[in-house]
């Protein structure tokens, strides 16, 4: 790849695999990297790991399991904080610093999309704890949205700033983290006792 790095995120929705794929062609997405924790989905079998990496190999695209380093659901308890997935704590995590290598290792190859399986980047740890990781690495991250639109992660940060409660009169960088923060813990998976 040209230039500086970037990355693009994606999620499948309930799209079918045919939009699923035009969306990536849009984008030009050369390769795929699942980051779900668990690469199956009950109503929308087109996205199960094995027929999924079938189908993406069959339109030419790579497929790349990434879900034990980067997904939002962890084995660990003490990656929770009152029971909901901490993404702070997750993002210290060896695993997860290996996880970010091999995305940037693939994305030097490939023009890769990270997916999971929420619609919205904003409601899924892909944005809110991975391609913040990667942003903060300096690797441009753009979200492709379900209509084809693309997203920046700056974009995405300025959506937090604007719309939560914050100290205005904090520095920007205890601005932004509270809002990440306070976003993860409303979309962060929930252990159930």
């Amino acid at each position: 790849m040209n230039g500086a790095l970037s990355v693009f995120t994606i999620g499948h929705s309930t799209h079918s695999f045919e939009r699923f794929l035009a969306l990536l062609s849009g984008a030009g997405i050369e390769a795929v990297a699942d980051v779900r924790t668990a690469p199956h989905s009950r109503f929308c079998p087109q996205f199960n790991k094995a027929r999924l990496d079938q189908a993406l190999r069959t339109a030419g695209l790579s497929y790349i399991f990434l879900g034990k380093e980067l997904g939002g659901r962890p084995d660990d308890p003490a990656l929770y904080t009152n029971g909901i997935a901490d993404f702070e704590r997750m993002a210290e995590s060896a695993a997860f610093h290996d996880g970010i290598e091999r995305v940037i290792a693939e994305a030097r190859e490939h023009r890769l999309a990270l997916m999971c399986s929420e619609k919205h980047p904003l409601d899924c740890h892909r944005c809110l704890m991975v391609a913040r990781a990667l942003a903060a690495r300096g690797v441009g991250v753009q979200h492709i949205l379900p209509d084809g639109a693309l997203v920046s992660q700056n974009e995405i940060e300025e959506q937090l700033l604007t719309g939560g409660e914050d100290d205005l009169f904090a520095p920007s960088e205890e601005r932004l983290a509270a809002a990440y923060r306070a976003r993860a813990r409303k979309v962060a998976f929930a252990r159930t006792a």
